[in-house]
């Protein structure tokens, strides 16, 4: 074991112990009364528990990594002296959470220049912990294999496209979109936690996952899994690099034809728009 892998397997753990930290207080929290607030619309709530459970995470990261920089869904970017950066989504799916359905997550993600090299996503309720480092992909100790059916037809996607901006964008190919992908495949779910989604992806519980609105945190950690458990993740829509604000994950198996004519049509649509 080189000294990049080394930090990697010591990253993993770091998140790990981050992640499991916050999971009793959410397991307490879910399903009881609770005040809900909302960033940006009635769609992006927030609660006291997101803001409570990250700040309790960066404090653990820190502590472990000090000169690290934190990057948060909620507290924004602490900015650190080091090459490590922790990309935090304290509760991925928290509309989820708030109204008790039981399909929530915390992730955590480190990057090493410029690269995901370790992470931890938990299901606190379901008690499944996913993680990765540059060795491989786990569920709790199990080595993950991302593995499903090779047919669309036959397949299961998760996807939150078309959302409510999406649709209120007025363009009428959205919905046609969303209709070919739901013909085209044998079953198509929104669960609405990107980060958990393709933790099942990685595990192959889901054959494919599209997101065309997420962010850095959404996404960090939960890449590395399918990658490392062998599955294929593309982002796209955006400027190179891990981050964009799109993507598309499979198991190694899948023969994703639908999901590439989506994205071409997508990365075209989203050209025309910036002219």
């Amino acid at each position: 074991m080189n000294e990049t892998e080394a930090l990697s397997s010591h990253l993993r753990t770091v998140a790990v112990e981050a992640a499991l930290a916050v999971a009793p207080d959410l397991r307490a929290a879910f399903r009881s009364r609770m005040d809900v607030q909302f960033k940006r619309d009635e769609h992006d709530p927030v609660t006291e528990h997101d803001r409570r459970a990250e700040e309790r995470i960066r404090h653990a990261l820190l502590g472990k990594v000090p000169d690290s920089t934190v990057v948060g869904e909620e507290g924004g970017r602490l900015e650190g002296s080091g090459r490590i950066s922790w990309y935090v989504d304290p509760i991925d799916g928290t509309a989820n959470f708030a109204h008790g359905l039981a399909f929530f997550c915390t992730a955590i993600g480190a990057v090493l220049d410029g690269r995901p090299v370790a992470a931890a996503v938990v299901d606190p309720i379901a008690g499944h912990i996913f993680s990765a480092d540059l060795s491989g992909a786990r569920l709790g100790d199990r080595p993950l294999v991302s593995t499903g059916t090779a047919q669309e037809s036959r397949a299961l996607l998760i996807t939150g496209f078309p959302n409510s901006r999406e649709l209120a964008s007025g363009d009428p190919e959205s919905a046609a979109r969303f209709a070919g992908l739901v013909s085209r495949y044998g079953t198509v779910r929104r669960t609405g936690s990107a980060a958990l989604t393709l933790a099942h992806v990685a595990a192959g519980w889901s054959d494919a996952a599209l997101g065309t609105t997420v962010n850095a945190w959404d996404v960090c950690a939960a890449q590395l899994l399918v990658g490392q458990a062998g599955g294929t993740y593309v982002p796209f829509g955006g400027d190179p690099g891990w981050d964009q604000p799109c993507y598309l994950a499979h198991t190694r198996d899948l023969l994703p034809t639908a999901l590439r004519e989506f994205t071409d049509w997508y990365t075209t649509r989203a050209a025309g728009t910036d002219r």
